[in-house]
């Protein structure tokens, strides 16, 4: 029997990756970089084989995608950003077995996923970010799921989560669970100064995403998921959100009610909100 042991919500920055390069903005996101490897060493003790990805970077325009492959490996070049994330190199064990029964119990609920074992079908930087600093040694097996889910609902991202943790107890398998996206993302306008890389780009978007850390740090799960649709849409969250809703629907959704672990204090970065926070397993039996 399988099992979940850890849960978080994180960041993906690119200026991550530029963080550690020569140059003005080397060290510039350590703080993000260390929520990571907290998260890294959190999953270590507690046993962890797998890292489950829900990749906001990662478009599908119909039903959901699992990128199950035996193994990944490659050099990344970001097309969004290639001054950012240039040439960096990884290697990770997968788990298809996982991809594949995350699929199968999706598709039992009227979910329509797909799970995949191509080669060519390369991972996206909101996967290959987190695991450059919790995974860098290829110590955990990756599973990355398509978390920029155009055309779908909310709702059905929420039933998705409810699949992925039936499907975690059905595998052989100790898994942590990863939304990787941020909170309000509105990108500063184009031709903004290179300072502002670590502004945010609406001050509106930065009191709801503080009223929003507010929330999970009280552990008010059920009024955030009430207002989960309109903050999505009105601070144009990553992706939608859907990452965020898939992450609930595993723990309880408005049913779930513990306090967030904040790793990474909330910060901007080109214009967006940002955050690493590990959100605690419900209480046995809170979520059934």
């Amino acid at each position: 029997m399988g099992k979940l042991s850890l849960a978080a919500k994180v960041t993906h920055v690119p200026s991550m990756y530029l963080s550690e390069l020569p140059g003005k903005h080397q060290g510039c996101r350590e703080a993000a970089i260390e929520g990571h490897r907290i998260i890294g060493r959190r999953c270590r003790e507690l046993g962890v084989d797998t890292l489950l990805v829900f990749d906001v970077h990662w478009l599908v325009n119909a039903g959901y995608h699992v990128n199950c492959n035996g193994q990944f490996s490659g050099v990344y070049t970001s097309n969004e950003l290639p001054h950012f994330i240039k040439d960096m190199r990884y290697a990770y064990p997968g788990n298809p077995s996982l991809g594949h029964l995350i699929a199968e119990s999706a598709n039992a609920r009227g979910v329509a996923t797909r799970a995949h074992e191509i080669d060519s079908l390369e991972l996206e930087y909101g996967t290959l970010v987190p695991m450059r600093y919790m995974n860098q040694d290829g110590h955990f097996k990756v599973v990355s799921m398509a978390g920029w889910c155009a055309w779908h609902k909310l709702e059905d991202s929420r039933r998705l989560g409810e699949a992925v943790l039936e499907a975690i107890g059905r595998s052989d398998s100790n898994v942590a669970v990863l939304a990787s996206g941020s909170l309000s993302h509105r990108f500063n306008d184009n031709g903004s100064p290179e300072e502002s890389i670590h502004s945010i780009s609406r001050e509106f978007f930065r009191q709801v995403d503080l009223r929003v850390v507010d929330l999970w740090r009280q552990g008010d799960w059920k009024t955030f998921c009430a207002m989960l649709p309109e903050y999505a849409h009105l601070c144009e969250g990553e992706g939608g959100m859907h990452d965020t809703a898939m992450l609930l629907g595993l723990l309880g959704w408005d049913a779930y009610d513990q306090p967030a672990e904040i790793v990474t204090e909330y910060f901007a970065s080109s214009g967006t909100g940002q955050i690493n926070a590990i959100l605690p397993l419900p209480r046995q039996g809170a979520a059934q």
